[in-house]
């Protein structure tokens, strides 16, 4: 396990980098969402440190738990970082209503509704996150860990669509080590991971894979041959998350004589 001085040190170098990132885009500050979750929680904390004037964070409600709302609320007070509570519930059920109306009405056949309305929340928080940023010049800071950077684990343009990500390159045990040196109780360190994208969703039932054994897998010790192939196909068929959507490249035409 790590020392609490080599924590210490890899937070600091997280504080300088985001800091280092928003002086080269020439904005004033920063925006995270903050969930209730620990992801969140600690990509809250280094924002606050790195910009404890310019930081804002977000809580975007949208028929969730309402522990999620009460637990966020939480840790923006105990970090003092100013909020804006944004509710996209009405937003979300409108969107979606009139979507699965006019489907319907042409026969089209709704084979992904769980899917198109759990990630029509995601962006939607998106755009939100981004009003906010564009607004007061901030940058918008990303929550994906490593074990959901590597199996493509979130919402392409939603979760996903952030300027930059100080936390992609952590392990999940090591997100939680950071959150005790951050300050954060245990109940949030250890809380059941979810995107709340619908009721009852968590992340490792929906991955088929515990964070445990990813860290494992990314970390070079050993796993099974079967949550070795399951990492490595949700990486693969996720590559495209990774990557900005390819483009046809035409060869340019002659002029006419």
């Amino acid at each position: 396990m790590w020392t609490d001085e080599e924590l210490a040190g890899r937070i600091n170098q997280a504080v300088d980098w985001l800091r280092t990132r928003v002086t080269e885009a020439k904005a004033k500050g920063v925006v995270v969402g903050i969930s209730g979750g620990v992801d969140s929680a600690v990509v809250a904390g280094l924002c606050c440190r790195a910009f404890p004037d310019n930081c804002i964070g977000v809580v975007m409600p949208s028929h969730s738990n309402p522990e999620d709302k009460e637990d966020a609320l939480w840790i923006a007070e105990g970090f003092e970082i100013r909020t804006v509570e944004v509710n996209l519930g009405g937003a979300h059920t409108q969107i979606m209503g009139q979507v699965k109306n006019q489907l319907e009405s042409q026969r089209c056949q709704l084979e992904g509704e769980k899917l198109s309305q759990g990630n029509l929340k995601a962006r939607l928080r998106m755009s939100t996150l981004y009003a906010v940023a564009n607004a007061l010049n901030y940058l918008v800071v990303g929550t994906d860990n490593a074990p959901e950077s590597y199996t493509g684990y979130f919402t392409k343009y939603g979760d996903g669509g952030v300027d930059i990500l100080p936390i992609s390159s952590l392990t999940k045990a090591e997100v939680r080590a950071w959150a005790r040196m951050l300050g954060l109780p245990m109940r949030i360190a250890t809380r059941v991971p979810t995107a709340g994208l619908w009721p009852g969703q968590t992340d490792e039932a929906e991955m088929g894979l515990t964070y445990d054994l990813i860290d494992r897998y990314l970390l070079g010790e050993e796993v099974s041959s079967e949550v070795q192939e399951r990492i490595e196909t949700l990486h693969s068929q996720s590559e495209h998350k990774r990557h900005l959507p390819p483009s046809l490249e035409l060869p340019k035409l002659k002029g006419l004589d």
